[in-house]
């Protein structure tokens, strides 16, 4: 399902970046997704963090419920067995703590900062995404 809007893109990326820069100017803290949601479990903080993580879903959620007809199927992918959706969740998991942040953190907060270390990550996260797309489609023939 190919849908990208420019106008859908830069909205979403303007509420993200005003999101981030409202977390921090309000509570100091960094909006980055992993490390908030590791949090969830680690209290005497663990309230605002639930809500963020609460509202990322309920956005989800109201915006297929707004745009999305009733009915209509889910944009899932088929044929991709499940071991492996479990396997790049524990890989995604377990490089972000490795890393020390996620693609939001570095990507979003660390550049907005001008993090020389959010900078390598970035660029890391850019270059695997690109040999793992070109791999997929163009050595293994996997079309998306």
């Amino acid at each position: 399902m190919h849908n990208f809007t420019p106008i859908s893109a830069l909205l979403g990326g303007a509420l993200i970046g005003l999101a981030s820069v409202w977390l921090l100017a309000a509570n100091g803290r960094i909006s980055g997704v992993s490390t908030i949601l590791h949090g969830i479990f680690s209290p005497p903080e663990a309230e605002w963090r639930a809500w963020f993580v609460s509202g990322l879903l309920l956005a989800g959620l109201a915006w297929q419920a707004a745009f999305v007809p009733l009915g209509a199927p889910l944009p899932l992918r088929e044929g991709f067995p499940a071991g492996w959706a479990a396997f790049a969740g524990f890989a995604v998991g377990f490089g972000t703590r490795l890393g020390g942040g996620c693609t939001s953190g570095h990507g979003v907060c660390g550049l907005g900062r001008l993090s020389a270390r959010s900078l390598v990550a970035v660029l890391v996260f850019m270059a695997t995404g690109m040999l793992a797309a070109y791999v997929t489609r163009h050595l293994l023939g996997v079309a998306s």
